[in-house]
């Protein structure tokens, strides 16, 4: 079978549709452009890749205004939401540069700009940067981690086109 025939075999919105019934935790990525500027975007296309030595994957579309810095600076931020950001979320799915207006934002010594208040946050050097379709595969070499008190945060769910919190696990 070709890749044409493998790209006709199921429609765009039945895949999407499909995808959309696997429930997803909620990253945003975070690096400063050249200017000094926050960029970022938000993804669920994010996973746990190895973890000798700690590698993370994380997928931006190639229209994405801020994949261009990630793949230019190769270091960025990857911040696991707290069920309280959906706010966060939301600000950073928009399109354009400036989302990060009226949130509490600090410089990491490693010089990436970290959200205030994520449940996790993995602080990455961009490892390798391969095709993937209309998205890029980005893998990241985790430099540094900071982890917020699990028993106090919950994680931000995303399913069915919506975003809400770990139902109560008895």
């Amino acid at each position: 079978m070709t890749t044409q025939q493998v790209e006709k075999a199921v429609s765009p919105d039945l895949y999407k549709n499909i995808m959309g019934q696997f429930p997803t935790g909620v990253t945003v990525i975070t690096a400063y452009n050249d200017l000094g500027d926050v960029v970022g975007f938000t993804a669920s296309a994010f996973s746990a890749l190895s973890i000798d030595p700690a590698l993370v994957l994380v997928c931006p579309s190639y229209t994405s205004d801020s994949y261009p810095v990630i793949r230019d600076t190769k270091k960025f931020a990857i911040h696991i939401l707290a069920d309280d950001q959906q706010a966060v979320a939301y600000q950073f799915a928009k399109k354009g540069i400036d989302k990060s207006e009226g949130l509490a934002i600090k410089k990491s010594e490693h010089g990436l700009p970290v959200i205030e208040g994520a449940l996790a946050v993995l602080e990455c050097e961009l490892w390798n940067d391969y095709p993937g379709g209309d998205h890029a595969i980005l893998v990241g070499q985790v430099v540094d981690a900071q982890l917020a008190n699990t028993d106090e945060q919950h994680p931000l769910l995303y399913c069915r086109s919506k975003m809400g919190s770990l139902p109560e696990m008895g």
